[in-house]
């Protein structure tokens, strides 16, 4: 049974950040629920330094602003594993990101463990435990929370801080503990910015698919879900499923008759939505179209320019010892085929920046695209 302090009040959440602001290193884990909301609802937070392991209750803690400017502390670096989520509750809750920040499942990937390995197994891998994972479905909104739960969820920073030593010491003897680092640095860019109706558009499944016309209309129809999203706090599924929105974009009814014969939307969608559906659409700018989406695999020689730099790239992975998921996926050379394809203008793609530009670059401007 691991021992932890379960923090309920502003006066020991204070005397806990002030033990904390003097860590060099703070584990960091959340707990939280997110079925049909858009945002995630913060159930719990772990933290621990080495010393004390506090499981720090946000629902009855009313000023958690000490604590959120501990994450920002750059004397402190912040551990978490697989931190992408909690990146997402942070960013709403506390409006802010931890720096420096250490992701130990990007470690464990860039020192040669594996990647995409699950906490339970990387500390089964590294430390020798096997986590229970019986509680992962607990719902952490609920009170009080059991002596079980609360073990779950103190395992999850405990074993943490012990793994942190030797993946340190692999990425240092492999000089790739700034890389790491830079992974972590790279995470959180952009997660404070807010949502940008306007180009919501561009994020709705098989939106390529649309001639500019019927781009119009879906650019005001997923602004107007994201709005009634963030309005309701709901999932964007919730709302309109995406190929709902892409059959009104297609169909573009004008009458509710027409309206309620799209199959694509539900009955509870056309009753609770329909009227307003089709006021929104009316508001489509027919005379400022949007561009066409740019589908780059349907460009011609884009199947051999895929190959050369997949070929190229995964050549590098393997005599770095690099999972190929970091350096070469097909978003990595998608990303890289556009820009050399738009003449190299604008900001470089991730694979021709740090420490990844350092392995790739010389390899990559010796092909022919």
């Amino acid at each position: 049974m691991l021992a932890f302090e379960y923090i309920k009040d502003d006066q020991a959440l204070a005397a806990l950040v002030a033990q904390y602001s003097q860590a060099n290193l703070l584990v960091l884990d959340t707990e939280f629920v997110r079925t049909r909301t858009y945002y995630a609802r913060l159930g719990l937070i772990q933290a621990y330094d080495g010393k004390t392991l506090a499981l720090i209750d946000p629902l009855a803690v009313k000023d958690l602003s000490g604590f959120w400017a501990l994450l920002t502390n750059p004397a402190i670096t912040k551990l978490v594993h697989s931190c992408s989520e909690d990146l997402e509750v942070f960013a709403r809750n506390g409006r802010c990101q931890p720096t420096p920040l250490f992701d130990s499942q990007i470690a464990a990937a860039l020192a040669g463990l594996g990647h995409g390995l699950g906490y339970a197994k990387l500390v089964e891998m590294c430390l020798g435990e096997v986590l229970d994972k019986g509680e992962s479905r607990t719902d952490w909104m609920k009170r009080p929370l059991t002596e079980a739960q609360l073990q779950y969820a103190a395992n999850d920073v405990y074993f943490l801080y012990q793994l942190y030593p030797q993946l340190k010491e692999k990425l240092e003897q492999q000089g790739r503990l700034q890389w790491a680092l830079e992974e972590g640095e790279r995470m959180t860019e952009g997660r404070l910015q807010q949502a940008d109706g306007d180009t919501a558009y561009l994020r709705v499944k098989n939106a390529f698919q649309l001639q500019p016309k019927q781009l119009a209309y879906l650019k005001v129809l997923a602004k107007w879900r994201l709005e009634r999203a963030l309005d309701r706090d709901l999932a964007l599924g919730f709302v309109i499923k995406d190929h709902g929105l892409i059959a009104l974009a297609k169909k573009q009814p004008q009458t509710m008759n027409e309206l309620l014969k799209i199959v694509d939307l539900t009955e509870q969608e056309k009753r609770i939505h329909g009227k307003e559906l089709l006021r929104v659409m009316q508001s489509a700018d027919l005379q400022h179209l949007p561009e066409p989406l740019d589908v780059i695999a349907l460009k011609p020689g884009y199947k051999q320019a895929f190959k050369d730099i997949k070929t190229a790239l995964t050549e590098i992975c393997e005599q770095q010892q690099v999972p190929s998921e970091l350096l070469c996926s097909k978003r990595h050379i998608h990303e890289y085929l556009q820009y050399v394809w738009d003449g190299r203008i604008g900001d470089e793609p991730l694979v021709m920046q740090g420490w990844r530009g350092a392995l790739a670059k010389e390899a990559l401007a010796n092909l022919s695209l």
